[in-house]
């Protein structure tokens, strides 16, 4: 597979799902979790198997059981064989890529995702706050919307083309979403979250962190590892113990992240953990990958499969073959995408179904499946060719 270059990537708070880790309960992976366990004096099983949804939507539990998700699904890969040239994580999952990168130690990393996930609850605790997500409008433009506002409101994330985070005080943030739909934005809507996160409002939780980054070791990364703060490689260890630090208070550069992994040469995105959200960020924003999820055992069986197909098209798959259990929607047509209004995930999709129109032409999928995500946004101009959505057939 000479013509692979992968980039594990690794997802952050709000991938978490109730029950996720009952497919791995039998696999030698799941052995990692009794030692996490002892090390965070928290019953992590109990986490991964019986918490609800409002149990995991807490900071201090959803950081923690995503975290360790990653870890499996990272230690389950790696018996594989399967090794990267870089690593990168988005927000939370930059521990797991420190960890991936032999950058902390594994008992480290559960250590300071715990008292990170504690640390933030704090925060959001004592300072009221929350999210948006803006679509449809270019960066400059939301950062303009923040700046209008003259409030208390900043860029948390920038995701994708045409997919920003804002977050801050809720009253700012309204004012922000109004400022960045008259500037054109598609949509600005609430992000359910329990704080403004990557924000100065999370600064008493930066202070506390440092104090356990200060009590641990880090080495020079095996593979480069991408930062948040500047979407750059940073192979030396003394650099981490401050970009760990100023993380919680700047903005997740995700977007850059993924450009400049492909410039790197990356060629394959394998998303390590719980849902599929990076993989969704990856397919709107570059172009010419092969983008693979993994968060069960069954993922991890097909994986050295679906690594075959990337290198036999060098990384590039044509039309609307993605790989194994997976197949992209395309535009027939250049023009305006419009979606059906009852287009959502977890959709079941017959071959030949109308999923929306491209100007005057009907976009039909090519295949039967569970659509697992819309890549265009409503009213987006669309060039023919371009991924509209995705299924999973199996």
């Amino acid at each position: 597979m000479s013509s692979v270059m992968i980039a594990f990537t690794f997802p952050g708070q709000g991938s978490q799902a109730p029950g996720m880790g009952s497919a791995w309960i039998d696999h030698p992976s799941w052995e990692l979790v009794a030692e996490a366990s002892e090390v965070a004096g928290r019953d992590i099983a109990d986490l991964l198997l019986n918490a609800d949804q409002e149990a995991l939507t807490e900071t201090r539990n959803s950081q923690l059981a995503t975290f360790m998700m990653s870890m499996i699904v990272l230690d389950a890969v790696e018996r594989t064989g399967v090794e990267p040239a870089f690593h990168a994580g988005h927000s939370l999952g930059e521990y797991s890529a420190l960890v991936a990168s032999g950058c902390i130690s594994f008992e480290d990393g559960v250590r300071l995702v715990t008292e990170r996930g504690n640390a933030m609850q704090a925060a959001a605790d004592a300072r009221t706050g929350t999210m948006y997500a803006v679509l449809g409008l270019d960066d400059d433009q939301v950062e303009l919307a923040c700046s209008r506002t003259d409030g208390d409101v900043w860029v948390a994330n920038y995701n994708a083309p045409g997919q920003v985070v804002i977050a801050g005080d809720p009253a700012d943030l309204e004012a922000a979403a109004l400022q960045a739909k008259s500037l054109g934005a598609k949509r600005a809507m609430p992000i359910k979250v329990g704080g403004a996160f990557h924000t100065p409002f999370m600064s008493p939780a930066r202070d506390r962190l440092r104090k356990a980054v200060a009590e641990t070791e880090f080495r020079s990364p095996h593979r480069p590892v991408f930062a948040n703060v500047d979407a750059l490689p940073h192979p030396n260890a003394d650099d981490w113990p401050g970009l760990m630090g100023a993380q919680l208070t700047s903005p997740v550069r995700w977007r850059q992240t993924l450009h400049h992994l492909v410039e790197a040469g990356t060629t394959v995105f394998l998303e390590l953990g719980p849902g599929t959200v990076l993989t969704g960020m990856a397919k709107r924003t570059v172009q010419g990958t092969t983008n693979i999820s993994i968060g069960t055992p069954n993922d991890v069986d097909q994986l050295l499969d679906n690594l075959s197909h990337a290198s036999d098209t060098g990384g590039v798959h044509e039309g609307e073959y993605l790989y194994a259990v997976e197949r992209l929607v395309v535009s027939p047509a250049t023009g305006v995408f419009q979606p059906l209004a009852d287009l959502t995930s977890n959709t079941p999709l017959t071959a030949g179904q109308l999923v929306g129109h491209v100007g005057s032409v009907e976009v039909r999928s090519a295949f039967a499946g569970m659509l697992q995500g819309v890549l265009a946004l409503e009213g987006e101009r669309v060039m023919t060719s371009q991924p509209i959505a995705w299924l999973r057939t199996a």
